[in-house]
Formats: C-alpha cells, structure tokens, sequence
C-alpha cells in the first residue's frame, strides 16, 4: 500500500512545493558579542550550564525561558489516517527522502499543513479511482508501472554512490591519480595575435596571417632559449594588453580558467618550462610555468572526490548494463524530427 502511495505523492506533492516553498526557512541569527539585551529578555549563566535567555513578567521577577528541542515522533506511530489506510511517522520519513533537502525542511516547518492536506487529497481521491477501476485501465497501469521503476533506479543509483562516498582507500587513489586535475599552476604567455582573432589590432600594428604569426612566435621562442628574459620579449612583442605590461604573468590558474588548447599544454609543462607555440582563437602563445602547487588539501577536497567518484561509478555500471543488454530503438521515434508520440 505504501509503495503504491510513494508514486502517487511524489509528483503532484513535488510539483506544489515546487510552487510554494521557494525558500528554505531562515537560521535564526547568531546572537552578538557585548550587544545590548532586548528590552524585558536577559541572559542569565551559571557555574554548570550555559548562557540561557530569561524573561521578565509584569511584576517584574525574572524567569528562565527554556528553548525545547523539537519533538521526535515515534517511526511506528500513525500520524495521518484515511479510511482505513494508516500511515506511519516512519513511512512520512522514507517518503520524503525522496524529495530535495529544502522541501524536507519546508514539509517539517510552514509547509506541514500543506503536505498533510495534500496527502489527505490523494487518498481520497485514489480510494475513488478505485471504486470507478481506473487502477484496472492500461493508462493508469503503465505510468504506475514506469513510476515505480523511476523510484527504483533512483535506489539503485543511490546504493551505487554510497559504496564508494565514504571509502577513504579508493578516495585517496582517485585523489593520487588525478592530482594534477586540483593543481594551481602560475604562469606566465605571450600571445602573437593572428588574422581573426577576436583582439583588435593595435595602431600600426600588421595583421599577421596564421603562418606568419607562427614563425613570429617561433622567433620568439628561440630568443628566449638562447637567454633573453621571458619578461622583457613579453612587454615588447605580446599583443595581450592585459598581461604584457607584467612580463606576461598570468598568475595563478586552475582547470577551467583557459581555453582547453591552452588549459592542456598549461598544464602538461614543469615548472619552469617553455611550450612550444600553443594555437588558439587569439593567435599563438608561448607559455612558461613558473609553479605548480596543489589546489587545496585532501580533506578539503573530499567532498568533491565524493562527488566525482560517486558520478564515475554511476556512469560506469550504466555503461556495463549497456554493453550486456540488447536494446533497440525503432528509428522512426529515435528520430524526433520525423515522428510523433502521444499528441492527440
């Protein structure tokens, strides 16, 4: 019955908090250092427990404000029942985890009256579709049908993701593997703009076709391996108006900063390399790594190494189901442009 309940709530109850609850409720704000008390509220202390908040009444004797804790209620309690359907605190819990974290605390705060009418709602009106036999018609049949199969290939993804989220032996061999995908690195180019290059043309400057600006970078490059300071050729021939005036320093870049030619043969160099000329849109540059450090500490990293470990095994197992399953698609849907479903 539960289960049948978890498809049925899912997607209207999702779709009007959608609608309502755009905001999670608000932290209450932390209280100041040294600030004022509010007029009739006085913190009171004691050897044995912390600052407590009390309030005056009229006669002005103070009393101690005690903040409770929100009530747990019991997993096996009924809380909503319907007819004859029971449903327990336990069933409300496993059927909001299928919902997102803000919709969680907005159903467990000015949304609770809301999701209880809405869940009184659905009831009703599924006891009704029985007594007319829409659960016995093909159309109620198949959305059941994929509706549950939705719920359980989110488990499935789900038991997927957490046998790797907290393994520290395979999150510190990803880390290991793809070190360099966390590295800062600073750097430092010099761009021979070339024919087409979204950076205009300074006055008098020629525009250099691509073979042109090739053999100027070239050129370039041979000074600087026979000695002439990297800085020096970079305020005199970069055209980057940007980074030219500073020797062509770029500071510090991590992955996703350039574009991918330069991002790749940025990061492909030791430190204190010099590229060869790396084409882009702009033109040719030479780039010359002066460090390489890590981006952040393992620790300060893990919640990512979860994130990117629990998407690599995700995809991983689909791709297997993939491989071992026959699965055929008739070309005329596969062909959206030519072929219509369900428009009536």
């Amino acid at each position: 019955m539960v289960h049948m309940l978890v498809s049925r709530l899912l997607l209207p109850f999702a779709a009007a908090l959608c609608l309502v609850a755009q905001t999670s409720p608000k932290a209450p704000p932390k209280p100041l250092e040294n600030a004022t008390p509010i007029s009739g509220v006085t913190p009171i202390t004691g050897p044995d427990r912390p600052a407590a908040p009390s309030i005056s009444g009229p006669d002005g004797i103070k009393l101690p404000l005690e903040l409770k804790e929100p009530q747990i209620i019991p997993p096996d309690r009924v809380i909503i029942q319907v007819g004859d359907t029971r449903i327990t605190a336990g069933q409300i819990d496993q059927i909001l985890q299928a919902y997102p974290e803000n919709q969680r605390v907005y159903v467990n705060g000015p949304g609770r009256q809301q999701f209880i009418d809405q869940v009184v709602r659905v009831l009703l009106l599924s006891e009704e579709g029985k007594k007319r036999k829409l659960d016995e018609s093909d159309l109620f049949k198949n959305q059941l049908w994929f509706s549950t199969a939705g719920i359980l290939s989110s488990h499935t993804d789900e038991d997927i993701r957490s046998k790797v989220r907290n393994d520290d032996v395979l999150l510190r061999a990803y880390y290991e593997k793809h070190k360099a995908d966390f590295e800062t690195v600073k750097a430092s180019h010099i761009l021979i703009r070339m024919q087409g290059s979204p950076i205009g043309l300074t006055p008098g400057q020629k525009d250099l076709t691509e073979d042109e600006a090739l053999a100027k970078a070239k050129e370039i490059r041979q000074k600087i391996v026979d000695g002439t300071p990297f800085a020096d050729l970079a305020r005199s021939e970069s055209n980057d108006m940007g980074t030219s005036a500073k020797g062509g320093d770029l500071g510090f870049l991590s992955h996703g900063q350039a574009v991918p030619s330069f991002e790749e043969a940025l990061f492909a160099l030791k430190e204190g390399e010099l590229s060869q000329p790396v084409k882009t849109t702009y033109g040719y540059h030479l780039i010359q790594v002066m460090e390489k450090k890590p981006s952040k500490t393992f620790e300060e990293l893990r919640p990512e190494l979860q994130k990117r470990l629990e998407q690599e095994a995700s995809r991983n197992l689909l791709n297997e189901l993939k491989a071992k399953t026959k699965i055929v698609i008739d070309p005329s849907f596969g062909d959206a442009d030519n072929a219509l479903v369900g428009l009536k």
